[in-house]
């Protein structure tokens, strides 16, 4: 499995509009890309910085992905008026998640 994890930074009072977009409109569409494994959004309310990590089947999964990723997640920073501050993408190489 891989995973690409994105850095934005915005608004701290945007927050949970950021989670009802998360929710409502990226999920959908990644859910739409092949080799799509899951997402998982992580918050600091008191710094506004978010961290966006998708995960994959594979890695080529995750590279075929990258150009509708990039539209969407321009499409969000602009809309949220946030700052995309990274892009990185990493091997999962352990994974433990608790039902």
């Amino acid at each position: 499995m891989h995973a690409r994890v994105t850095t934005f930074e915005g608004p701290v009072e945007r927050m949970d509009e950021g989670a009802r977009q998360a929710r409502e409109q990226i999920l959908p569409a990644a859910r739409q890309m092949e080799g799509f494994k899951g997402m998982y959004v992580l918050a600091d309310r008191e710094s506004g910085k978010a961290l966006a990590v998708t995960l994959w089947e594979s890695e080529e999964a995750m590279r075929a992905s990258e150009e509708a990723a990039n539209r969407l997640r321009q499409q969000s920073a602009t809309s949220m008026g946030e700052e995309v501050r990274a892009v990185d993408r990493y091997e999962v190489i352990f994974a433990e998640l608790e039902g």
